[in-house]
């Protein structure tokens, strides 16, 4: 059965810290003219942080507009999906934790205006990033799509994410960048990569110059690449996701041969991973539908 999930992914410069979200309803709305029956519309990471500061500055400054998920910022972003009819990722936020923390925090919000899913950054990039780690992964179920799985920048770098997300039933990767530095390039291989070896789609949004890199990507699950935008100029990617070719890859393999996540014959031994103290049980491999994390 198709379950073909329309999406734009924005690739944008960030706005300015504490600048009215009006002017990102406006943004929302524009990007929305590129595919009108978009119902998945994708910002880059930290796209309403934006600012020119050197480091420490910055710093305390992500610091000081930090706000908890039940903030004015997160109501009014809920209102905007809402009105819009949308399932929108405003890229991530600050959010103000339970016990103080300072987390990277990308949302998921559904288009009754309610958050599907939230997930904390798991890798911050150390040194230079000053946000404490969260500790879930995170899938939200997209009504009458399918599953998504969440990640920021960093996060990609870990195969073991998109791993555990693909295992959480994951069909499409949502991957919300916030690059400046000439690591693009790589980025974009291990865009590829982890859609191969997982057998997903993977959707990685970077910001746009002339904070950063650009080069947004969108691949298929066998790792062919569907839109890319060449350059770090603003760019509207769009695209239609069939995410029922997941089973269809995973049944006939990638290139109709390999199909990892049926890798083993019953009985077979379980493999050792000595660096996560833990192994490949056979019994527990095949991914398997689980329930999503969300807050009313």
């Amino acid at each position: 059965m198709s379950r073909i999930l329309p999406v734009i992914a924005a690739q944008a410069p960030p706005r300015l810290i504490g600048e009215p979200l009006t002017g990102f309803a406006r943004e929302v709305r524009a990007v929305l003219a590129h595919q009108p029956d978009a119902r998945l519309v994708v910002f880059p990471e930290l796209h309403l942080f934006g600012d020119g500061a050197p480091d420490r500055q910055r710093a305390d400054a992500l610091q000081a507009s930090a706000e908890p998920l039940t903030g004015p910022r997160v109501r009014g972003l809920r209102r905007i999906a809402e009105d819009l009819g949308v399932w929108l990722v405003p890229g991530s936020i600050c959010e103000r934790g339970e016990d103080g923390q300072l987390f990277n925090t990308q949302l998921v919000l559904s288009p009754d205006g309610g958050i599907a899913g939230f997930y904390r950054k798991i890798f911050p990039w150390r040194p230079f990033e000053p946000y404490d780690p969260g500790h879930e992964f995170v899938t939200v179920d997209l009504d009458g799509f399918g599953r998504a799985g969440l990640n920021i920048c960093y996060d990609a770098w870990f195969p073991e994410v998109t791993r555990q997300l693909a295992w959480m039933g994951a069909e499409v990767i949502i991957n919300v960048v916030k690059t400046t530095t000439p690591d693009r390039e790589q980025e974009l291989v291990l865009a590829r990569a982890n859609a191969i070896t997982n057998q997903v789609f993977v959707v990685s949004v970077n910001c746009a110059g002339p904070t950063g890199q650009g080069r947004s990507i969108i691949v298929d699950p066998e790792g062919r690449v569907i839109t890319e935008a060449g350059s770090a100029e603003p760019a509207v990617l769009t695209a239609q996701l069939d995410l029922s070719a997941v089973e269809h890859v995973r049944r006939h393999g990638t290139a109709g041969l390999n199909r990892m996540w049926s890798q083993f014959r019953p009985g077979e031994p379980a493999i050792e991973l000595p660096v996560y103290q833990g192994r490949i049980d056979p019994a527990t491999w095949t991914p398997v539908l689980r329930s999503s994390r969300s807050i009313a």
